[in-house]
């Protein structure tokens, strides 16, 4: 038949089906607005993040919604933390798009210069050879191939994963034109005087041979060794000076030792000089260093007395720089001893130490060796221990005011926050990028590798100077010589990407114009992205952005301030993904998921809504597979209401009663009305409708206005359990069971009531399955095209409107009746199980309600009768003595059912629940007896509390008479 669905929900049967219809279609791609719609849509110049996360309906149509992937790595493999990052973003952008935004999702992949180099090193060595012998240009040509073979197959992998993304957007930092934007920023930064060039002290890698920024230092706690050793005094024998340090190796760099100026252990001896061990070719030969006061120097730590190597220590370098003092590098890039080692040139860093301190030792200048714990530097990326090294590099001054003027790339990255341009979620970290952003250093750009976008610097052979240029010069400019080399150094990566948010979008733009793209997608409206790269891409991001895009002028050609030039509105922090107990994964431990594993075990809808329904903010996840298997039954749920829901359409038509679709539910619309409620009615309205239909549609529509207000806080959490709760406990549980009633087409009599019965059904289901369909892209795409017999009013649901809450169809009375009968059927199944009786026996029942009760249970008898299993129905005015009975505020039943009450067991029972309802009513007590917490709490939460302490009341009561009956 046509609606028909295989028996079995098959995640594999239909993923690759609809990824691959979702690219080939392009029903994500965002082309780029003409005039006239821009004209009918301004641009939203200075919009604050708060008028940006406005609740869906309130906003103009087609408001620019756009968010940039934080690009991985070429070499990279999805990991959970991507899978996780970016389900988070699909939800929100696909919500964002079903809510009429024009909503841009922008992929790419960084270049990664030092991953990718060391990968294709490794792949030269394997072969017998290495990147020197290959040469510059032969290698980076290699690189281009390794790209072009095996770079992306993580945007591959988005691909099979549904991500809403513009594929025709695609980019890779080494584009042509990308490539371009980097070298105008380069120049411009640097006829600005913000980018110098100068010898200071980097983190150096010896493995990776390039200078690493801090933020590519990991920091890990060791047990070393502290040596003291002791410097003789120049002229006075017998007299020493003792120091202590954790690196013997670096001391023949030593140029002088610092103590406190107050210091009164030392201030014999400011002015004096030491003769450095091991220095020279007998100890009478050695160097004469001086000793110097300052007051950096900490008197509690060591000796008090610090060996100052400018050459190797950042802290020293800066005591150098105070005092005039020289720098000595005895350490190569290689992290092996240089010619000013003396004897100990050529030799490894650590066998060095070995050396120096056997030969210090031997000498007698040994004074101990302790244990010490302290943090060993390490690359990122390859793991080997840093080295504190003097070299010369290019760098971007950040706290430096331009040569034309205005403020420093920081301070307008500090105000950018401070003035509520940019809204960092959660607070937390705001915190932290204010205090970070505060405290910045310039930023060392250059890296010693061959792959990555080569430094726009020329060398001239005859008069020393540099030529900046923009475009490869042939001669130089300060004396026309053509004898020009360039500079060897490529930028670091995170320079390229941190001019994304404008790059990708075709900055720079012609002089004091701008682009259509960036009139149209510039700022962007959210990043998403994990706490690792705060500091890494999101504050360089928005120093580069504010920065740049200050001299853009707006859309409408003003002066473009700094609300506007900031790259994107809002930043979402999201939370890591751990293993099940907490751990953070690392394949050392073994606990490493892989999400392609469990996407194929549990299928891409599954593990997404799991990634969904445990995302508080915060928080970190802990992944627990046996979650995944818990949402892998809902999709099945969700399969089975859609085959059961097809198969009475098909019975309905077979009795000729069939409901148009397209005729009641909303779809695609250029121009939505702002504010519209996206939820259709049904046939029937008013009171005239069953209590199920009006209960259905009120908890529809509560739920609705729940999940937008969910997303719109990044509730990702709350929104899950929400359409979780609706669809499987309300709509699967009560209503599908319910409206089985009422769809006899066998019955002739009452067509209409059918006919309204099915239509809200289909209307409700078609609007969850919208609701579904950010959480459930590929279950809800397949089960939308069935309904719509393959031939639906869009070419995805992705494409349709996003439910919105409809205020009339809010029902608070319908709620309660419903809530009322559901208490009673749930009481019956309890007393039922109670008494052991059989799952198919009907019973009789007594209840002894309220009058008004009483008619709403009488009104809707046939649903406790199916769904209680009861066979009739009485009302006494008391219920018999001895009876099985249960009690609510509402009422009180009792199942009528010829077997013995076992009294020993029903007074069990009921002593639990009188010590259940004893200790909430405590809690409650507590709660509203503490002024603390009536100040703090919501108003509908404090009411709720009330009115359950109310209730209690009653519930003690009735249970301790149902005891004192037992017990006589």
């Amino acid at each position: 038949m046509p609606h028909d669905l295989p028996k079995a929900y098959e995640p594999a049967a239909i993923e690759d089906h609809w990824a691959e219809y979702w690219v080939r279609e392009k029903i994500f791609d965002v082309p780029t607005p003409s005039q006239a719609e821009k004209d009918r849509v301004p641009h939203p110049s200075g919009s604050s993040a708060d008028e940006l996360r406005q609740a869906p309906g309130t906003s103009k149509p087609q408001r620019p919604f756009t968010i940039l992937l934080p690009p991985p790595n070429v070499t990279g493999q999805l990991h959970m933390g991507h899978m996780f990052e970016q389900a988070e973003i699909d939800i929100l952008i696909r919500w964002r798009r079903m809510c009429g935004d024009r909503a841009l999702w922008v992929p790419g992949t960084d270049h990664a210069g030092i991953a990718t180099q060391m990968m294709v090193e490794k792949q030269v060595v394997l072969e017998g050879a290495t990147r020197q012998q290959l040469g510059r240009e032969a290698f980076v040509e290699r690189v281009w191939k390794w790209k072009q073979h095996y770079g992306g197959a993580i945007l591959d992998q988005m691909k099979r994963l549904g991500a809403s993304v513009d594929w025709s957007r695609e980019y890779f930092t080494m584009d042509d034109h990308l490539s371009v934007a980097v070298r105008e920023a380069f120049v411009r930064l640097y006829e600005q005087g913000l980018i110098y060039r100068g010898a200071y002290i980097v983190n150096w890698c010896p493995r990776c041979q390039t200078a690493l920024s801090d933020l590519e230092v990991i920091h890990e706690e060791q047990t070393g060794k502290i040596y003291e050793f002791s410097y003789p005094v120049a002229g006075e024998p017998g007299t020493f000076l003792n120091i202590a340090t954790t690196r013997p190796e670096t001391m023949l760099g030593d140029v002088a030792v610092a103590v406190h100026p107050d210091d009164e252990r030392y201030k014999h001896l400011h002015g004096k000089f030491l003769l450095l061990p091991l220095s020279g070719t007998a100890p009478s030969a050695a160097r004469s260093i001086p000793v110097i006061p300052d007051p950096w120097v900490s008197p509690e730590f060591g000796t008090g007395a610090v060996k100052v190597t400018p050459a190797h220590d950042p802290d020293d370098f800066a005591l150098g720089k105070r005092h005039d003092l020289p720098s000595i590098k005895v350490l190569d890039e290689s992290a092996h001893m240089n010619a000013n080692a003396g004897a100990y040139a050529g030799l490894d860093r650590y066998e060095a130490r070995a050396r120096i301190v056997a030969d210090l030792d031997a000498l007698g200048l040994v004074v101990s060796i302790k244990d010490h714990t302290n943090a060993i530097g390490k690359c990122d990326r390859c793991k080997t221990v840093v080295e504190p090294l003097l070299s010369t590099q290019w760098f971007l001054a950040v706290n430096k005011t331009p040569a034309a003027g205005g403020q420093s790339l920081a301070a307008n990255a500090i105000a950018a926050v401070e003035q509520g341009h940019i809204r960092i979620t959660p607070d937390q970290y705001r915190k932290t990028y204010d205090e970070w952003m505060k405290n910045i250093y310039d930023w060392c750009i250059s890296r010693q590798l061959w792959w990555g976008h080569r430094i726009p610097a020329w060398h001239c052979a005859t008069c020393r100077q540099m030529t900046i240029a923009r475009v490869d010069p042939t001669a130089c400019e300060h004396c026309n010589s053509t004898a020009l080399t360039q500079e060897t150094d490529v930028l670091d990566t995170w320079f390229s990407s941190g001019l994304l948010p404008c790059t990708v979008f075709g900055w720079p733009p012609p002089e004091g114009e701008s682009t259509p793209d960036l009139d149209s997608f510039y700022p962007t409206q959210l990043l998403i992205t994990g706490f690792d790269i705060l500091f890494f891409w999101v504050a360089r991001m928005i120093m580069l952005g504010c920065h740049f895009m200050l001299d853009v002028p707006t859309p409408d050609g003003s002066p473009r301030t700094l609300a506007d030039a900031v790259p994107f509105r809002e930043v979402y922090i999201h939370a890591l993904i751990r293993d099940a107990n907490r751990e953070k994964m690392s394949k050392t431990k073994g606990n490493v998921i892989d999400p392609i594993g469990i996407v194929k075990q549990y299928g891409t809808d599954a593990v997404r809504f799991t990634l969904a329904a445990m995302a508080s903010p915060g928080t970190d996840i802990a992944f627990n597979v046996a979650r995944t298997e818990g949402y892998r039954a809902f999709a099945n749920k969700i399969w089975n209401a859609a085959r059961f829901i097809f198969m009475n359409v098909e019975r309905a038509k077979e009795a000729d009663i069939t409901v148009n679709l397209l005729s009641l539910a909303p779809h695609s619309s250029s121009e939505p009305k702002a504010g519209a409620p996206f939820i259709a009615h049904s046939a029937m309205s008013g009171l005239d409708q069953p209590i199920e239909s009006r209960w259905i549609q009120s908890r529809l529509n509560q739920t609705t206005g729940e999940i937008n207000r969910s997303l719109s806080e990044y509730r990702f959490d709350e929104a899950a359990n929400l359409i979780y709760q609706f669809f499987w406990g309300e709509f699967c549980d009560w209503y599908l069971e319910i409206v089985k009633l009422r769809l006899d087409f066998a019955d002739t009599a009452d067509k209409a009531q059918t006919t309204a019965a099915l239509t809200t059904l289909l209307t409700v289901f078609e609007a969850s399955l919208r609701l579904l369909s950010p959480f459930m892209p590929f279950l809800t795409e397949e089960i939308w095209h069935a309904l719509y017999d393959n031939n639906p009013p869009a070419k995805s649901i992705a494409l349709t409107r996003y439910p919105l809450p409809g205020p009339d169809l809010i029902n608070p009375e319908a709620d309660r009746e419903m809530l009322l009968l559901q208490d009673l059927i749930s009481a019956v199944r309890a007393a039922r199980k109670d008494l052991a009786v059989e799952e198919k026996a009907m019973v009789p029942t007594l209840i002894h309600t309220s009058a008004s009760n009483r008619g709403l249970f009488e009104s809707n008898a046939d649903i406790i009768h199916k769904l209680a299993r009861v066979s009739s129905i009485e009302f006494p005015d008391t219920l018999p003595e001895g009876s099985a009975k249960r009690s609510s505020p509402g009422f009180d039943v009792s199942v009528i059912y010829e077997r013995t009450i076992d009294v020993a067991a029903e007074s069990e029972r009921l002593t639990k629940d009188l010590l259940r309802y004893e200790k909430e009513q405590l809690n409650a007590q507590r709660q509203l007896t503490n002024e603390a917490f009536l100040a703090k709490a919501p108003a509908p939460v404090v009411e709720g509390i009330r009115r359950r302490a109310s209730e209690l009341v009653t519930l003690l009561e009735k249970t301790q008479q149902g005891l004192d009956r037992l017990n006589t």
